[in-house]
């Protein structure tokens, strides 16, 4: 098969997707990589129907990726994930309208462009957990205890350092009592897979990031967010609180750490994505009904994969070296 990886200048080191770009190829099949953020692409030829089976994206909110991924669905390319769900979970704000209105367990969420507008919130409600509606990796995520905390302090770095706001939409959610870990669940292409680590916002919790077994209730409430959104490759932040699990974050294409065989697995599940398709608007967040979501049990070991690559066009754009990760794939990093 041929495919098209785009990935994100914040990724370029990143064992995901870089990893699963080396195994592709070493079950010889033709990728393509394009560096959104430091490549001239001449995307009115890069971009024909028939150039690859699919397009792949590990992407970062606002980043320049999405659009050449839009473009690509545009001409009839597969995408992975379906570009329209990836739209409706970067957004932070959108995703929690869309998840609550189909009765998933979500916090009321409220927004403002400015923090300080925060304080109109009923005191009863906070704390409260104030983050950028396009944020990613626990990037500027704030616990707000009370009403005259705001606005949050500036980060250590100033208003120009790496944790500083950047501007655009905030949102706020009721903190949710927990223990200090957060769940973190995996989706690759239905096989789910639960790991648990420290929360950002207790960083002195001391946890270690394992893999931990699956409750049915957690199960199926990741199956459902998949239906909704349209998602295949996927990651879901839940917190257990004292009324049962809340869902806090979801994220396309995350890490997946702590999967066992993750560079095999999501190997796999792109080669079979890219042959059928992605579900996407098939459970659309327009459409969706929210009922009893089948869970596949996780019985797979290492997926092998080997196929002959079909003979191809040459590509139509320059594909530059591809970095060899700084670490190894048995510990592949990323955002959460």
């Amino acid at each position: 098969m041929r495919l098209c990886f785009l990935v994100e200048e914040q990724y370029r080191h990143d064992g995901m997707p870089l990893e699963v770009i080396h195994q592709l190829r070493a079950w010889d099949h033709q990728v393509d990589v394009v560096w959104p953020g430091r490549s001239l692409i001449r995307i009115s030829e890069a971009i024909q129907a028939g150039s690859h089976d699919a397009w792949v994206l590990k992407t970062v909110s606002g980043g320049p990726g999405l659009t050449l991924l839009e473009a690509a669905a545009s001409v009839g390319l597969t995408t992975v994930n379906d570009v329209r769900a990836i739209r409706g979970v970067r957004d932070k704000a959108l995703a929690a309208v869309i998840a609550r209105s189909k009765g998933l367990p979500v916090p009321v969420t409220y927004a403002a462009a400015r923090p300080e507008e925060f304080a109109e919130i009923p005191e009863a409600e906070f704390p409260l957990v104030v983050k950028p509606a396009d944020g990613s990796s626990g990037r500027a995520v704030r616990l707000v205890a009370t009403p005259d905390r705001l606005p949050a302090p500036v980060a250590p770095g100033g208003p120009n350092g790496p944790d500083a706001p950047a501007g655009g939409l905030l949102i706020a959610q009721p903190y949710v009592p927990n223990s200090g870990t957060d769940l973190k669940v995996y989706s690759v292409a239905g096989e789910l897979y639960a790991t648990e680590r420290c929360s950002p916002l207790h960083p002195a919790h001391a946890v270690r990031e394992r893999q931990v077994p699956l409750t049915p209730e957690v199960a199926r409430i990741t199956a459902e967010i998949g239906d909704v959104f349209g998602l295949d490759l996927y990651g879901v932040d839940i917190l257990l609180g004292p009324d049962g699990p809340v869902i806090v974050d979801i994220n396309d294409f995350p890490s997946f750490r702590q999967v066992p065989d993750a560079v095999a697995r999501v190997s796999a599940a792109v080669l079979d994505l890219a042959r059928h398709g992605t579900r996407g608007r098939d459970a659309s967040v327009a459409d969706a009904s929210v009922g009893e979501a089948s869970v596949r049990e996780v019985s797979v070991g290492a997926t092998s994969v080997r196929e002959a690559a079909p003979a191809a066009p040459a590509a139509p754009f320059t594909v530059q070296p591809l970095p060899r990760p700084a670490r190894p794939a048995a510990s592949i990093g990323g955002g959460r």
